[in-house]
């Protein structure tokens, strides 16, 4: 594929048995990851790749959906795991048309370093291209990274992922709040009726706290209970490769 693949990796302190069930049950998967509605898992006979079908609500009356299939090895000699995967949307709606990706999950002393690697192949020609590149790439990247953490903040701190959201969206308007208020000067225009006499003086200190209040919402770093993306590892410390696994598995169509 054409563009820079997107990597993503979390250090999640706790039982690897756990994280390997929040992530491969469906049920499970799609309350934590920002990216699915509905993932759903299709009939499939012994021994072959698990198909799914999964959907994306991008507007309240736009949904949009595809398939995919993947496998996972939940045994392997060096004591990982690695779950792989290819999917496609035939909606025409969808820019992302095929892609794949993978899972590792590396045991790290008293945590697990819980990592993914992947890629789409963009429609709509240039265009497509064009807004993958300046859009919907560094969005997909963010979306993924935000939701490692929420699955973090679930296994870590019992933030169940409902939670976690009520929790981002509170601190994002709480944020907003600050900075349309600081902006506005509200404060400044009710010195002369509020400190009479001391307006004068405190004029001047009025837009130094202001600009305070408006850098403190703009760059303060999340609450610990708050989901952030910043949290997420983006560029892999090494050459990442994609697992062998993910060469077994068909294009789903």
């Amino acid at each position: 594929m054409s563009h820079a693949g997107l990597y993503v990796e979390a250090r999640i302190h706790a039982d690897l048995d756990e994280l390997w069930t929040r992530t491969q049950d469906p049920a499970q998967h799609q309350r934590w990851d920002l990216r699915f509605t509905e993932i759903t898992h299709l009939p499939r006979a012994e021994g072959e790749p698990q198909r799914f079908r999964y959907a994306t609500r991008v507007l309240p009356f736009l949904t949009v959906a595809g398939t995919g299939v993947s496998a996972g090895e939940r045994e392997r000699p060096d004591g990982t795991r690695t779950s792989a995967l290819r999917f496609s949307s035939p909606h025409p709606l969808s820019l992302l048309a095929e892609g794949s990706g993978y899972w590792r999950y590396v045991p790290d002393g008293d945590g697990v370093r819980f990592l993914t690697g992947y890629d789409y192949r963009p429609r709509w020609g240039r265009l497509g291209a064009v807004a993958d590149r300046r859009l919907f790439r560094p969005l997909m990247g963010w979306a993924t990274a935000w939701s490692f953490d929420r699955l973090r903040l679930w296994l870590e701190r019992g933030i169940t992922p409902e939670r976690a959201l009520a929790n981002w969206i509170t601190e994002l308007l709480v944020r907003a709040l600050v900075v349309t208020v600081a902006c506005t000067g509200l404060a400044l225009d009710s010195l002369p009726r509020l400190f009479g006499p001391f307006a004068a003086s405190l004029a001047y200190l009025c837009p130094l706290l202001l600009t305070v209040a408006v850098c403190a919402a703009l760059f303060k770093a999340p609450l610990s209970r708050t989901p952030a993306a910043r949290r997420c590892l983006r560029t892999p410390p090494t050459r990442a490769c994609a697992p062998r696994l993910l060469r077994t598995l068909e294009n789903p169509r």
